[in-house]
């Protein structure tokens, strides 16, 4: 009977993250200059593949980054990251780093998906060409 409860918990998680597949759309949101840095007003996410020990994904944003493929960081999911979590509780929180071809090198990309069906995105990068943006995204369903 111990076994019961997390194999159920197990099995309800993993059928919300199967949930998210599909696109989801959205725009930047921050008011604060801090938030604001670089290009790009709204971001599509085209989920192809998740469960809790990854990511594959197509990421467009708008003035900033073509459509680019989004793989989440096996390393991450391996360690104690997979587990990050941070206000609004996230159900799931992914790791990927995304080739930016605006010479300024690669951006992380941290994709936070919420039990209101919903996903957060954000994208940073320090160096020369700094990059900071939220994104709140939602989808069609």
């Amino acid at each position: 009977m111990r076994w019961l409860v997390p194999l159920v918990v197990t099995l309800v998680a993993c059928n919300d993250l199967r949930d998210f597949r599909g696109t989801w759309q959205g725009a930047r949101v921050g008011d604060a200059p801090v938030l604001v840095v670089g290009p790009g007003d709204a971001a599509t996410l085209e989920i192809d593949a998740l469960d809790g020990h990854g990511l594959h994904a197509t990421l467009a944003v708008d003035n900033l980054l073509p459509a680019t493929e989004l793989v989440s960081l096996p390393g991450a999911e391996a360690d104690a990251l997979s587990d990050l979590t941070f206000a609004g509780s996230p159900l799931r929180v992914f790791l990927a780093f995304v080739a930016v071809p605006d010479g300024g090198g690669d951006a992380m990309a941290i994709v936070a998906l919420y039990d209101d069906h919903r996903v957060e995105l954000r994208i940073l990068r320090g160096g020369t060409k700094p990059l900071y943006a939220i994104y709140q995204l939602g989808s069609e369903r």
